[in-house]
């Protein structure tokens, strides 16, 4: 789909500040603010379409993770049903085999998904943990061509440095949510320590996956701070999660986002990362029909399968949304 930067039909900060990002200028904190109050729903949205096809071309990358180890985490993340503080009634079981991770990594490959993630539980593994997930990575290292990352939690430069040996390539960690929120969700570890991984990754050589969760109760001022802060750190692989109100989670009142919110947000990361993979993750059904417009608002990346307690769309569906709305071939 072609971009029209249709002028006449933006209002003159929308059409400016976009231009200027295009022209690759970095959008200021307090003009993020300002565009994400933008009364024109579809210019934000066409100014961050324009911007993600300069950035991103055609390109629609695919990735599928398998939850690798599942429940009784240690942490009190007041999101998530994994957390051993509530009852959920996630399943629960210890590192999965070779066998079943083999099985998963061949249907990702099978349809032509760039990357396959085992993500465990819990804050950290141990050392009989991490050991079993070296021998999986380096077995499906031997055996499988697709892109292999992680996301086991904390880790030591030493951990980090075996894992780009064995074959990871990108690890995934987010922060969640910006630093002053943080907090708010989450009391048994901090922000810091999730950075502190993220710095860890880096300095061993793999690249970082490093986003968050929207609708945790956090204001969009909030939101756009988590982009500048993700910035910061160099980050370009960037998952966005919706939150998917897990009943038994101190969250599972919380109202579901808007897809007008949602869409408005994918937008202003868009705009300032804008040479970012930004991701569908997690709870994008609360977009219902509209799933397609992120590709417009600035999604060039789809997690695609399951996710790691809930289902997630056929992935059969999703490569027939990129093809048909889009216009483009994912790759």
């Amino acid at each position: 789909m072609l971009c029209m930067l249709r002028g006449f039909a933006m209002q003159y900060d929308v059409k400016t500040l976009g231009k200027s990002v295009m022209d690759g200028q970095a959008i200021l904190f307090a003009d993020a603010l300002s565009l994400a109050q933008e009364e024109d729903f579809d210019a934000l949205l066409e100014a961050s379409q324009c911007v993600r096809e300069k950035y991103c071309q055609n390109r629609v990358t695919l990735c599928s993770i398998m939850n690798a180890k599942s429940g009784m985490c240690s942490e009190d993340c007041r999101f998530c049903a994994q957390s051993g503080h509530y009852t959920t009634g996630v399943q629960v079981y210890p590192i999965t085999s070779f066998e079943s991770a083999l099985r998963a990594a061949v249907i990702a490959e099978s349809h032509g998904i760039q990357r396959f993630a085992l993500v465990t539980s819990g804050k950290k593994l141990n050392d009989r943990e991490f050991s079993k997930i070296l021998e999986i990575i380096h077995g499906l290292r031997r055996t499988v061509k697709i892109e292999l990352c992680a996301s086991l939690g904390a880790l030591t430069r030493e951990r980090a440095e075996e894992l780009k040996e064995a074959g990871i390539t990108r690890y995934h960690h987010n922060v969640e949510t910006s630093s002053d929120y943080f907090p708010q969700i989450c009391t048994t570890h901090t922000y810091l320590d999730r950075i502190e991984t993220i710095r860890t990754v880096i300095a061993a050589g793999i690249e970082p996956c490093c986003g968050g969760i929207i609708g945790l109760g956090e204001s969009m001022e909030q939101r756009i701070r988590l982009a500048f802060e993700i910035k910061a750190m160099g980050v370009k692989s960037i998952p966005l999660n919706i939150l998917n109100p897990i009943p038994g989670t101190p969250l599972e009142h919380m109202p579901r986002l808007a897809p007008d919110e949602i869409l408005r947000t994918i937008a202003m990361f868009r705009l300032i990362i804008p040479d970012s993979e930004l991701r569908y993750a997690g709870g994008r059904c609360a977009l219902g029909d509209k799933q397609r417009l992120g590709l417009i608002a600035g999604i060039s990346s789809v997690m695609v399968g399951n996710f790691l307690t809930t289902a997630g769309n056929d992935i059969s569906q999703d490569l027939a949304m990129i093809k048909y709305y889009s216009g483009r071939e994912e790759k």
